[in-house]
């Protein structure tokens, strides 16, 4: 799938730098074989690459990430390079509460960086100034978690340099002149360390930070006991219901939570830029700091024992404090209990205090959300939730007052001022989704619905409210002032959707009236255009309309994402950022958004892509590669929407889909999969009959059209796109040549208490469970099918015994099917060896039984017993690949691997 059009703009908190896509140099890497098509016998050898046409446009180097100054005269360019080495996923990692930290860094574990930091100032035309790079780091530093000061006159960032080195590898904290460039450590005492497992450092004011150091009195870590202490027990002699789902890296015992509380355990520190320091509080396990917007005070979050065994580290127990920003304990606000007992339906929540925040348009005023169904979406009560405002510090024992409360489950709040707040809430089983207006300061002010819809709707959608920056720093819905005009406007953001794709717009509205009037809307004949931030809010009070600046993506078919400023009146468009097409092979590509029709009547989209200078008129059909992810929908109207726009810029991510269009194949991408219950019928217990019915649908358009040959036809999916895929190729084997399943589960009597959107559990859904699971079917699956999955997945219910199991069960019905298992890789890949490897075993599978296929419907497509194929899997250290079923020496097609490599690659 096309990847966000924002995946360049950062908004710089603390720990934004965290993008497990980006990474190291790629100079570094295992040595690997680079020929395209060798021999049965030798295809489990090492790491293999695919051809240049695709691996150049995964190396191609990626653009900076943007992040601009609180004033908005100032935008930094964050550089990064391409994908990581293996070799730093294979680092270490302790993998406890569901966290993995990297034990050398104390932080989580497989961060990418950015290698450097260029800073333009903003000039009076809305042009970039020249750069001034931030200097006085080490040569080689990994930098993370940037982050501007209030006043925006100086960058946070941390360091780390040298990987091997215990201490090295460490992350400082250094200061930048946001003016000059020159960098410094913030400390002057070389032994102190950043401890980044949870937060990292928040500025208190424009001078100060808090710091989440480790402690200087920490010594080694707990060693584990050769001989364990007794046995583990786990009981529930008190018969308590307890459900919860498949949780990945969870603590095993006692050793796992002396070795959490190790790494976690932390020293607040307050620090000024002059290097002058302050112990502030205890250590604990501190997983939050909030300066309120008058920095007064800070909400201290921290976790503490007793820990579980069974739910990962967000609900263990929780305590929530009150201090002053110079380091003096105030009040406790609460001591959640452990949660193991959330029930698995959705819009199940904690019970006790939540959401604890500012009030982002009041100096100190606390407020928060208490369930009153005891946290049990299935209990059917009035109120559900009611949210409570507090001053920081009460005074005469001043109770919390009641601000709102709500019939469905507390979503957020757009602060204002006295007189206006936006209050959303929302439930999921009927997808309804309420806006309340309130007024804050006025209490004979009845509260009253602005907004009432379906969040399925998207046509509906009448978008958010436009947030302007504080000097506080907090941000609070932009006041805007009409000349002449006494109404209380505000501007409404939307992405527009329509039927002929998504048009972005901003509507000046009415808040009393609720009239509305357009005052931007993207251009549609040829572009994509998103407001991404309001830029014209420097000074305090309304923001004038005729003043207006905003910052906005501009994007087409066939040119890449830039930048502009948009000025008011005159709307003129002021361009930015100028970064190079990142793959000019593929610059011409045609796309266009398809609509069609399920057997039932339900409306469909989907993508098209097809080669740079492709005619089907000419060339005739191609072989095409199907590429989804199904969704669940309550209403049939709403699945048959539109959902994004024709003239995006196609996104290609290290791994998509969409690389295949260099190997000349037609993409279908996205095409919409909706599984529909409607009232009260729950959508998966039709999911098998939906899904086939959707395939059907696209496959049919596609060969209409002319772009698909209908025996060439390949699925594939990642992750509930797997399961898709098998359940495809097991239900309808007559669409497709083969499929490709990436990170999938394929057994949901593995994940029993709930998986994606069901929130039934096996025993009380079993039917559906066993008939959705491909796993069961693996008898019917005739196709070949190339399972992929990393041997470190953390995804709740995609453990990679998935792909083991289901691999076993399809070798045991003679299934043709290959499994490649990538150490060290998670849900998404991310080393340049296994990413390159997994597109190499892609291309030669869709090469094999996609472009080279000619058996008719059903054939199988074994050319050797299945005892012989199967004893042509080899596993290897680098990395490991089982097949079975038509693995033998000899070819299917008439055209070998290096022929069809070398006649598509020419063609471009």
């Amino acid at each position: 799938m096309p990847t966000s059009r924002f995946r360049n703009l950062q908004s710089l908190t603390a720990s934004s730098a965290e993008d497990t896509t980006g990474g190291p140099s790629n100079d570094t890497v295992s040595s690997y074989t680079s020929t395209y098509y060798e021999d049965e016998a030798s295809l489990g050898a090492g790491y293999r690459v695919p051809p240049p046409e695709i691996k150049d446009i995964v190396d191609a180097p990626p653009v900076p990430a943007l992040s601009f100054s609180p004033c908005r005269d100032k935008i930094i360019f964050l550089k990064r390079r391409a994908l990581p080495p293996l070799a730093e996923l294979a680092k270490p990692e302790e993998k406890l509460a569901g966290l993995r930290i990297d034990r050398n860094c104390n932080s989580r574990s497989r961060m990418s960086f950015y290698t450097g930091i260029g800073i333009h100032q903003i000039l009076p035309d809305s042009k970039l100034g020249p750069e001034i790079a931030v200097t006085g780091f080490p040569d080689g530093a990994k930098i993370n978690f940037v982050s501007w000061s209030p006043d925006g006159r100086h960058l946070a960032f941390s360091i780390r340099v040298n990987e091997e080195d215990n201490n090295s590898s460490k992350l400082g904290v250094w200061i930048a002149d946001a003016e000059t460039g020159e960098s410094r450590p913030l400390f002057q005492s070389p032994n102190v360390y950043l401890n980044a497992v949870f937060d990292n450092y928040v500025w208190v004011d424009n001078s100060t930070l808090l710091v989440c150091t480790i402690p200087l009195s920490r010594g080694a870590p707990p060693k584990k006991p050769l001989v364990p202490g007794g046995p583990k027990i786990q009981s529930n002699e008190q018969k308590t219901i307890v459900q919860v789902r498949t949780f990945q890296d969870l603590l095993k015992d006692e050793y796992d939570e002396d070795l959490f509380d190790y790494y976690t355990t932390t020293q607040l520190v307050l620090v000024s830029l002059d290097g002058a320091t302050k112990d502030f509080g205890l250590p604990a396990v501190y997983t939050s700091m909030d300066p309120s917007p008058d920095h007064k005070y800070l909400l201290i979050s921290s976790i503490h024992r007793p820990y579980s065994f069974i739910v990962p580290h967000g609900r263990f127990p929780k305590k929530v404090e009150l201090w002053s920003a110079d380091g003096k304990f105030i009040r406790e606000l609460c001591d959640l209990p452990v949660a193991e007992n959330i029930p698995i339906a959705f819009n199940s929540v904690r019970n006790g205090m939540r959401s604890i925040n500012w009030r982002a348009d009041k100096p100190s005023t606390l407020y928060w959300v208490e369930t009153q169904d005891g946290g049990d979406a299935k209990v059917e009560v009035s109120p559900r939730d009611i949210i409570y405002t507090q001053p920081a510090e009460p005074l005469g024992g001043e109770q919390p007052v009641i601000f709102h409360k709500l019939d469905l489950r507390y979503r957020g709040i757009s602060w204002c001022d006295d007189s206006l707040a936006l209050v959303y809430e929302s439930w999921y089983k009927t997808r309804r989704i309420k806006t309340w207006v309130i007024s804050p300061g006025s209490e004979d002010v009845t509260p009253r619905v602005l907004f009432d819809r379906s969040s399925e709707d998207v046509y509906s959608d009448p978008g958010s409210p436009m947030l302007r920056r504080t000097k506080a720093g907090t941000h609070v819905i932009a006041n805007i002032k009409k000349e002449s005009d006494e109404g209380r406007y505000i501007i409404l953001n939307g992405i527009g959707a329509t039927p002929e794709g998504n048009i972005p717009f901003l509507d000046l509205f009415d808040i009393n009236t609720g009239n509305k009037e357009r005052i931007w809307e993207s251009e549609k004949e040829k572009y994509y255009e998103t407001v991404v931030a309001l830029m014209s809010d420097q000074e305090e009070g309304d923001l004038n309309l005729d003043q207006l600046k905003i910052l906005i993506s501009r994007e087409s078919k066939t040119e890449n994402t830039q930048y502009y400023l948009v000025r008011w009146p005159e709307k003129k468009l002021v361009q930015i950022t100028n970064f190079p097409h990142p793959y000019p092979r593929l610059a011409s590509l045609q796309k266009e958004m398809i609509r069609y029709q399920r057997k039932d009547g339900v409306q469909l989209t989907a993508t098209l892509y097809l080669p740079p200078g492709y005619d089907p008129s000419t060339d005739g059909p191609l072989p095409c590669l199907f590429w989804s992810y199904p969704g669940e929908f309550k209403s049939k109207d709403a699945a048959g929407q539109v959902r994004g726009s024709p003239n995006e810029f196609p996104g290609i991510g290290p791994t998509s889909a969409l690389l295949w269009l260099a190997r000349k194949f037609a993409i279908l991408s996205g095409p919409t999969i909706p599984i529909i219950g409607e009232g009260d019928v729950e959508a998966n217990d039709s999911y098998v009959e939906q899904l086939v019915a959707s395939a059907e649908a696209a496959v049919e358009e596609v060969i209409r059209r002319g772009v698909a040959h209908p025996k060439k036809i390949a699925v594939g999916g990642h992750s509930y796109g797997a399961f898709m895929t098998a359940n495809l190729l097991a239900h309808a084997p007559h669409l497709f040549s083969c499929g490709i399943a990436r990170s999938g589960a394929y057994n949901r009597t593995l994940t029993p208490f709930g998986f994606q959107n069901e929130d039934r559990t096996l025993w009380e859904a079993a039917n559906t469970y066993v008939e959705m699971s491909p796993f069961m079917s693996a008898n019917k699956i005739k196709k070949p099918i190339l399972l992929i999955h990393g041997e470190e997945d953390n995804n709740s219910g995609t453990l990679t015994m998935q792909s083991d199991r289901f691999f076993n069960a399809l070798k045991g019905h003679g299934a043709l099917s290959r499994l490649v298992i990538l150490p060290h890789e998670s849900h998404g890949y991310s080393a340049r060896e296994s990413i390159m490897h997994v597109l190499w075993e892609t291309d030669r599978w869709l090469h094999k039984y996609c472009v080279s296929n000619s058996s008719d419907d059903g054939e199988d497509h074994d050319s050797g017993s299945v005892e012989e194929n199967a004893s042509k899997g080899t596993t290897h250290a680098e990395s490991k690949v089982v097949a079975t079923g038509g693995g033998g020496s000899k070819e299917v097609s008439d055209l070998d691997y290096d022929e069809f490599h070398s006649l598509s690659r020419s063609s471009l």
